[in-house]
């Protein structure tokens, strides 16, 4: 089968499509008959695992609301919790920000986008299209971008990251 009359098995309203291989059977996807099976070695345009069969495909179809879903969820929890640092588990300097929160006492929502799977990477692109910061830590106080770790460091020693805390309601835990 051709890549152009693959295409046009997609409805038009969707603006992606991503591969899978069979193994059962999943809604909202459209599968190609036993007969009409793609082959990677066949196109160099589905060559996924280099040039041996690697069996059907599956053809999923992602909308366009995807990524404003994950938009939506992100400034969900932005607002919803008074501190917010997207981190990765292994960066410095999103462990510097977490020991200064820890050493203020106050618990910030924590997510560690290395664990996140495939969605961390989204998750960074989405915060890089709202704050247009493409590293972590990424930080929000009060439904607000803060900035990264020098940002963060910067307005406690100015004296203003306290105040910040207070004002967006950040419970400060027992030590």
């Amino acid at each position: 089968m051709a890549v152009t009359s693959l295409l046009l098995l997609l409805h038009p309203g969707f603006s992606s499509v991503s591969f899978t291989n069979c193994t059962g059977s999943f809604p909202n996807h459209y599968s190609l008959p036993w007969s009409q099976k793609l082959y990677a070695h066949r196109s160099s345009s589905f060559n996924l695992h280099g040039p041996r069969i690697v069996g059907p495909f599956r053809i999923r179809a992602m909308s366009a609301s995807f990524g404003s879903r994950l938009e939506d969820s992100v400034k969900k929890t932005i607002f919803e919790n008074p501190v917010v640092v997207y981190s990765k588990s292994w960066c410095s300097y999103s462990s510097e920000v977490k020991s200064l929160f820890k050493r203020l006492g106050v618990q910030p929502l924590v997510i560690e986008l290395d664990q996140m799977g495939p969605q961390g990477p989204q998750m960074q692109k989405v915060l890089e299209r709202l704050t247009g910061q493409h590293t972590v830590p990424n930080v929000f106080i009060g439904g607000n971008h803060v900035g990264g770790c020098t940002d963060t460091v910067k307005l406690y020693r100015k004296g203003e990251l306290e105040p910040l805390l207070s004002e967006s309601g950040a419970t400060k835990t027992e030590s």
